[in-house]
């Protein structure tokens, strides 16, 4: 079959590498993919919220099954879109349709949705900014760190961690009444700070059956020490040794099936990736958020040790059917490292020669934010490239990570040394 993939970032590389080994595929297309993504497919030059176009495209290349990559299209409805056209209603999209795109889309929602299910969470209230004191004496009421979350999609910057009261105080105000993160924080989330290690669990669902992914640890902070701003990610490692079966175990039974009953409960259309953001709290987990799609850059790590076809479980999961699947997951363990561009997650320059990728072995190279100009790949986003590597070993796969990002070359390429070092 021909399959559409939405995206253009490093989680789309993967998607895109699995997906063209399937059995199932005959023809991939990304709209609009990057450097990376050419050589698994046809790129192609439709954006994912143009939703009449994506239509026309799949229409055109007889198109039999759409992948999502980023939450922007989910969002904003791409699902129902597609459920509510004759044309293409019969052509399945992997992804939730718009409320249940809210799990991400809107922080209030995900917390509500939490309560209302017993789903292990933070104490929390939700203020706009005609409860803007009502937000102070809440902030009063809480021990720091404050945890401010604008309610909207921020790019993975709208989470404040402060430690001073009267800094929070004018950071709230900030978010709801000058704008500071834009429409997203027209209303602010407060919640209760959670002390642990934090890591990700994936969850594929078919609306009635699920399947639990490899579980992953990413790196938010520029700098080594996990200091700095946050970015969109500056390494992941896959499995997380502290997330051993025991908290797995509980992860499943206190969160994930309480999420898929009360997905179905409230009869929300839901087939697809769903990312719990967990904190270990004293080997206790805790939900900090949901995302309606795969992360940025665990993807990169939880993929490539996913050894079942992963068209097979596309279709899969489509057809309703996830609960005929077995899931083979590779042992070893995966170690991904980040390279940036100068500046990121601030301002930075882009169109820079990349030098030495033919030079990197037994690593995957996957594309985040990389063009082609006159025949050379080039710079074209804050991450660069996502290097990931498999070992047995934590320290191993590390090892040929740092060594690919040491060949792969480019005006001023920064990439974090200390990735994985906090769970040896």
């Amino acid at each position: 079959m021909n399959i559409l993939l939405l995206g253009s970032g490093g989680r789309e590389h993967a998607f895109a590498l699995s997906l063209s080994k399937s059995a199932l595929c005959s023809k991939l297309f990304i709209a609009p993919g990057n450097a990376g993504t050419s050589s698994c497919g046809t790129n192609v030059n439709v954006q994912p919220n143009d939703f009449e176009s994506v239509k026309a495209f799949v229409l055109k290349e007889s198109i039999a099954l759409v992948v999502v990559g980023p939450e922007d299209p989910l969002v904003n409805g791409i699902v129902d879109f597609f459920e509510s056209d004759v044309a293409i209603k019969n052509i399945p999209v992997i992804g939730p349709g718009k409320t249940g795109a809210q799990l991400e889309g809107s922080k209030d929602f995900s917390k509500a949705f939490m309560q209302r299910h017993g789903i292990p969470t933070a104490g929390y209230d939700t203020f706009t900014f005609a409860k803007l004191e009502e937000g102070y004496k809440f902030l009063e009421t809480l021990n720091p760190p404050y945890v401010l979350k604008a309610d909207g999609l921020a790019a993975g910057k709208g989470v404040l961690i402060i430690n001073d009261l009267d800094i929070a105080k004018q950071e709230l105000k900030s978010m709801l009444s000058d704008g500071k993160f834009g429409k997203a924080g027209d209303k602010v989330v407060i919640e209760e700070f959670l002390s642990g290690i934090e890591c990700s669990v994936f969850v594929l669902t078919d609306g009635k059956h699920y399947k639990i992914l490899p579980a992953a640890k990413d790196y938010k902070r520029i700098g080594e020490g996990d200091t700095g701003l946050n970015t969109g990610g500056m390494g992941a490692v896959s499995p997380v040794p502290f997330a051993d079966a025991a908290f797995l175990k509980k992860t499943e039974e206190r969160i994930v099936i309480p999420t898929i009953e009360g997905l179905k409960k409230e009869a929300i259309n839901y087939k697809g990736f769903i990312f719990i953001g967990l904190m270990n709290v004293g080997g206790e987990p805790m939900v900090i958020e949901y995302n309606c799609r795969m992360g940025d850059p665990e993807t990169e790590a939880v993929l490539p040790r996913i050894k079942t076809d992963f068209g097979v479980l596309m279709q899969a999961t489509a057809d309703e059917k996830l609960d005929t699947i077995q899931l083979e997951i590779d042992e070893r363990t995966a170690a991904t490292v980040v390279m940036v561009s100068g500046g990121y997650p601030g301002n930075y320059e882009k169109d820079y020669e990349v030098r030495g990728i033919e030079k990197v072995e037994d690593t995957l190279v996957f594309h985040a934010g990389t063009a082609v100009t006159n025949g050379n790949v080039v710079t074209n986003g804050g991450r660069v490239f996502a290097l990931t590597s498999l070992d047995e070993t934590l320290q191993g796969a590390l090892n040929k990570s740092f060594a690919a990002a040491h060949h792969i070359n480019y005006d001023y390429a920064y990439y974090r040394k200390d990735i994985g070092k906090d769970l040896m």
